[in-house]
Order: C-alpha cells, then structure tokens, then sequence
C-alpha cells in the first residue's frame, strides 16, 4: 500500500509519500508565513491561492524523491477538515481531480486524526489504546484513543485553544509572527516566579481547559507600559510557565482516570521545549511512557495525512471516499 498524502487545512502546503511496508519516502512542505507576516496573521483568500500555485510542483517533487510515480500509488489522502474552507476545498479539489485522472481513490482524512497519529511515524511508535494531548493553535483537547478511528474526547478548551492564547498574548508583546514560538524563544531569556499568572480551571475537578483568562491577565500586565526587553521577557516566561502547568496537571489527572500507560503529544504546541520536558517528568511519575513527533511532524504536515490514509484504506475503512471538505468537524464523529 502507497499513499500520496495531501495537506491544505491552513498556511502549508505538504505532500507526501507514504509506504506501508517502507514507511515514509518522502515529504515537501511549503511554508506560508512570510507572506502572512505584513498582516500579522493568515489571511485565509490568500492561503487559498498560494496553495492552487504550490500543490502541483511539491508532488512532482515528492514523487521524485520517493523514486514513484502514478502507477505505484495506490491511492490519495487527503486533509478533509477541519481548517479554512477555502484553503480545504482546494486541497479536495486537487487531490479528487487527481484521483479521477489517475483512476485512483481520493480519501478524506480527519485533520487532528493525522496529528494524533504523527507519532506513528517515529522509529519507536506507541500501541493502541493511548492518552494524547492535542494541544495547537486551533485545539487543545485530551482524547482517549482507543484504536485507529475511535477517538473519545475526554476534556478540551471551552474558549481559546493553547496555541491560539500563545499566538495572542505574542501580539501583546509585539512580537512577530508566528507568535507562539516567539514567546517560547523569548521566554528562555526571562526569570522564573518574577511575574505570576492564575492557572485556569486547576481549583476544579474535570479534564477541560480555559485560556482566555491567561490572554486576559496578560494584558492587564502589558497595558500602558513601556516595558524593557528583560520585563517581557519575565511575562513571557511567567505566561509559558502557567499555560505548561495546565496542561502538565490535566495529563497527569487523565492518566489517572484512564489508567494508560502511554502518553502522545500532538500538535504544534508539542514542539515546546518546557512542555516536553514537564510532560516527561508526568509520565514518569506515572509510570508511563510518552511520545512525541518529531518537531517537523508537530505542525501541519502532509506525512501524517498519508499515513493516516495508509492506516484507514488497509483497514478496510472507506467512509470518505470522494471530495468533502469541512470547515468544521468533530473529531470523535468521524467513524471507522
């Protein structure tokens, strides 16, 4: 089974080929976010167009650098939803067009299903059933992942995602764009303890996060001041240092509940180096093991579509098949 794998949710342009017997040959990714720069966020018309001028070069190249062609592709995986629509719809249109040319199958491939599934790709891969922490820009949630396509969301946001607060609370500081990992980089510089934000929803029981407070309190901080690059630096590190506790304690109390011994981290927020290191120590005191992707297969990537596509149509799972695009889209409703 080969899988050419598709990924337009966003600001990236991915495609790559996946092995079922090899594993990944190859993977090309286009980033988007000089262009977005000047607008200090993705502008979604924009996105949509650079992905019609980019997808058709990168799987000629992605082709190549697997040593495929037509012929050897067994079918085409595709990122469905969730993301813009327009940004999705394109990637739809191409992969189904494709598929019709070539007379192959075009599969429709659940966004965060390919994110939870991106530590499969790893020389040491975790078994089913696990904890994972999907923790983006987009999302953060704490999913029970019982085995390929059955997915229980145990907790998520119920205002803004991880990501989203980081991004948000980087503008604040008048970083650039992207603004999480801004935050991150200048946060290594800043002093622990000299600027101490609430840790939302940790004085109540359950598995759900709230991080719209943070962004909040931050700007209760930064508002009117001039401050020194030293004094943003403390806010940023007292900021990461309060989002890294949340999500620190709500793994370890879903370890807890659920019992798991294997821990996943997905999602462009895994690539935190606080968070990794906090989370291992989690694990640890659980007496679990934890996994992350590597950090090119943290963000939007086309490898972990493909092989997540691999994974479905050598089960047997065919719901999908076809053009669909979803702008929104839950991730325990998709079915195997």
């Amino acid at each position: 089974m080969r899988v050419l794998g598709i990924e337009s949710s966003c600001d990236e342009t991915a495609v790559a080929v996946y092995d079922h017997a090899i594993g990944l040959l190859s993977h090309r990714i286009h980033s988007q976010v000089a262009m977005h720069q000047a607008y200090g966020g993705v502008v979604p018309e924009l996105a949509s167009r650079d992905h019609v001028r980019r997808l058709l070069p990168l799987v000629r190249e992605a082709l190549t650098a697997a040593e495929s062609d037509k012929e050897s592709i067994d079918a085409i995986a595709y990122t469905a939803g969730p993301g813009l629509i327009g940004a999705l719809l394109v990637g739809a249109g191409f992969a189904s067009g494709l598929g019709l040319s070539w007379g192959k199958p075009a599969l429709g491939i659940h966004h965060l299903e390919g994110h939870l599934l991106a530590p499969l790709l790893e020389p040491n891969p975790p078994s089913f059933p696990f904890l994972a922490l999907l923790v983006s820009g987009g999302h953060t949630q704490l999913v029970d992942v019982v085995r390929l396509g059955e997915y229980r969301i145990l907790g998520e946001t119920l205002d803004d995602a991880a990501g989203e607060a980081f991004d948000k609370t980087a503008k604040l500081l008048g970083l650039p764009y992207p603004g999480g990992a801004a935050l991150a980089a200048l946060a290594e510089t800043g002093r622990s303890g000299q600027v101490v934000f609430p840790r939302p929803m940790l004085d109540r029981p359950g598995l759900d996060f709230s991080f719209s407070g943070l962004k909040t309190a931050a700007w209760v901080v930064l508002r009117g001041r001039e401050l020194a690059e030293s004094a943003k630096a403390d806010i940023a590190r007292g900021f990461e240092e309060a989002v890294v506790d949340v999500l620190a304690e709500k793994c370890r109390r879903a370890l807890t509940l659920t019992g798991h011994r294997r821990l996943v981290i997905a999602g462009g927020v895994g690539a935190n180096r606080r968070l990794r290191e906090r989370l291992a120590a989690v694990a640890s005191q659980a007496q679990a093991a934890v996994y992350f992707p590597r950090t090119e297969f943290c963000t939007d990537n086309a490898a972990m579509i493909a092989l997540a596509g691999c994974l479905r149509w050598g089960a047997g799972m065919r719901e999908g098949v076809g053009m669909s695009a979803r702008a929104n889209w839950e991730l325990g409703s998709i079915g195997v």
